[in-house]
Parts: C-alpha cells; structure tokens; sequence
C-alpha cells in the first residue's frame, strides 16, 4: 500500500457525533500534526438518534454508503462511532490507519481491517473516572433512597415516613461490597469506596490478589461475593463468557434488604430477576444505567416498579457521558495518529501497523 509522499499532508477523516464533535477531533490532531495532515470533517447523528447495528457491526451510526463516500482519497479515520464494516475496508483501498475513540470497538470489524492491512487503535479507558464517579453516584442514590424522596417531594408530599427505622437507608462505610471486574473502571470504584470505608471484595479472573492495593480484597468466586455483599456493582465487559454472569440463581442468593447496580452492560445482568427481586422486596433497590435492549424497553416491569415509587434508580446509559471523556477520547486518537505518522509504537493498538508502513 503506497504512503502519501513526504510533502503531501496526511490525508484524514474527522467522523464526529453530538458527544464527540469533529472539531474537537480536528484541534486534537491540528495541535499534534499541524500542517502535516490534511482534515475533512463529519458529523453522525448519534445520540439525536440510538446507536444499531450495521451490517456485522455494532454500536454504529450512520451507514456504510456515505462512509464509503466520505473515505474516497482518505488515509486516516478518526471517529468514535462511523460504522467499520468488512464492505467499508474493502471499498476503501487507501485506508491505512484507523483510530477509535472508545474503549470497546464493537463499530470496527478488525477481523477485516487486519486483512487489509489497517491499522487500528483504541483509546482504553477514556470514560474510566466518568463511569467510576457516576457508579458511586448510583450507589449512593439507591442506598440512600434519593431519587424515591425527591419525588414525594416534587408531589407536594412531605413525607416523614422516610425516617422511619424500615425505611432509611444505609451507609456504606462498613458495609461489605463486591465488585464484578477489577478493569479501568472496577478498580478506581473499589478505591474509591474503600476511601469511603467500605468494606471491599473484587472478583476478576485476571486480576491477581496482589495487584490490588489493601484493604480491598480479591474473591475467586463469583457466588460467594454475591452471598456476602450487601451492594454488587457491576464492572465486566460483556463477553459469551459473562453474559447474564448476575444471574437469578445468583440474585436469589444475596441476602435480603441488599442492592445491585450496572453501569457496564446490560447483558451481564438477568433484569427479569430483578424486577421480580425488587417486588418482593428480597432486594432493597436496584440502580440501572444500562439496558439489555436499548433504548430501554418502556413494556418491562422495571419502569412499572419505578413509576410505582419502587427504590429503582434508572438512567439512559449516560455513566461514561462527561465533558471529559470526550475531550480524553479526541486527544488520545489524536495522539495515535501523531504516532502512527512518525513511525513510532501506538499506546493501544487493536491491529498493529506493518512499521513499514507507518514509516515510509
């Protein structure tokens, strides 16, 4: 695959969103690269409208049509959700490096890029602190009732009741709380609440015990961190293997009066069993920021619970949104292109550049 001659600028597609905007891409790269590339810049429609499917791929916006369009003469593409489709790489023969602004490219088919020679890039990590303060927001929110007391009083309703000893919520220092993946995200939650006096327990079966900082405590078993957590939280990412990983069976065995809480992904967890949990009051409460399907289906019983007054904390998948991570995510491909045009070894690399190519 030929380079772009020395004196040509470097030619690259900005494919921003309504969270990640294109210019925010372009200044990245403008402050790395200067006139050493050349910005054509795009906007997808994304959150406006959901993320879906496209093609093979996942989590896309827009369609492969214009994005083949868009690539036409294009070396680079930087974007967080423009769908990366085996058509797409094989209709863009000049395409030579792509940076993805996210942890998980489920919008790039790699497989493809590999056999085409591209390289790809991730930015890992990007929304960790943003995922991990919000996870601690909805602790906080379900254990303390906040969002359920809030809305007695948006009703007009002083509602003394929520003093009463059955109806107050519980603290956390003290409290034993087990997290479901020791990643970015799960370990700066298990600090941060281990700060807060929490009693601590991770389960990550590629984490070792002596990698985590104490007081914090690594469990081997799945089953027992579900028996002995009066909160778990979910932190893993959605594999054939940890698909529906908190199960009913696991539910069931949390002790009564507890909570639980994803903020990762919505197949980790068997929502019907939740709902079912809540209702009985085996479980105390649930907080939700993802969904199995999404948008949420409005039909299920969780949000029946919630327009009941029941102790569920939902939110439209937004524990990763903060000003923050996108300006993380924009610096981070932007970084990597930097690399990959002065031949130098990428921070995070999906597929890696041929160092002939990245050099030459």
């Amino acid at each position: 695959m030929p380079a772009p001659a020395a004196d040509k600028p470097f030619p690259v597609l900005a494919v921003g969103d309504r969270f990640i905007r294109s210019a925010m891409f372009r200044d990245a790269i403008v402050s790395r690269l200067g006139s050493r590339v050349s910005i054509e810049e795009r906007e997808l429609p994304w959150p406006d409208r959901p993320f879906h499917d496209v093609a093979e791929v996942h989590e896309a916006s827009g369609d492969e049509d214009a994005l083949i369009e868009w690539l036409e003469g294009k070396s680079g593409i930087v974007t967080q959700l423009a769908p990366l489709t085996e058509r797409v790489f094989d209709a863009s023969p000049g395409l030579r490096f792509v940076g993805v602004s996210r942890g998980g490219p489920e919008n790039v088919n790699i497989e493809a890029a590999r056999r085409n020679g591209v390289a790809v890039v991730n930015v890992p990590g990007r929304n960790r602190i943003a995922t991990a303060e919000m996870t601690i927001g909805l602790i906080l929110a379900v254990t303390r009732r906040i969002p359920m007391t809030q809305a007695t009083l948006a009703g007009g309703d002083w509602c003394g009741g929520f003093y009463g000893f059955e109806r107050v919520g519980t603290e956390l220092f003290g409290t034993p709380v087990g997290v479901v993946g020791a990643g970015a995200v799960g370990a700066h939650v298990a600090g941060v609440l281990s700060a807060m006096g929490a009693q601590v327990m991770v389960y990550d079966p590629f984490v070792r015990a002596e990698t985590v900082p104490d007081p914090v405590r690594v469990v081997d078993d799945l089953d027992e961190l579900f028996r002995a957590s009066s909160v778990v939280t979910l932190h893993a990412r959605l594999t054939r293997e940890t698909q529906g990983l908190a199960s009913r069976a696991r539910i069931d065995a949390m002790p009564v009066g507890n909570y639980i809480v994803n903020s990762a992904r919505g197949g980790l967890l068997d929502y019907d069993a939740v709902a079912d949990a809540v209702d009985s009051g085996h479980l105390a409460g649930a907080a939700l920021d993802v969904f199995p399907t999404e948008p949420a289906d409005f039909t299920h019983r969780l949000f029946a619970l919630l327009r009941s007054g029941a102790n569920v904390v939902a939110t439209p998948h937004i524990a990763g949104a903060s000003r923050q991570t996108a300006a993380r995510a924009a610096a981070g491909v932007a970084e990597e292109l930097r690399r990959f045009i002065s031949g130098e070894p990428p921070l995070s690399s999906l597929v890696a550049p041929a160092r002939s190519e990245a050099t030459r």
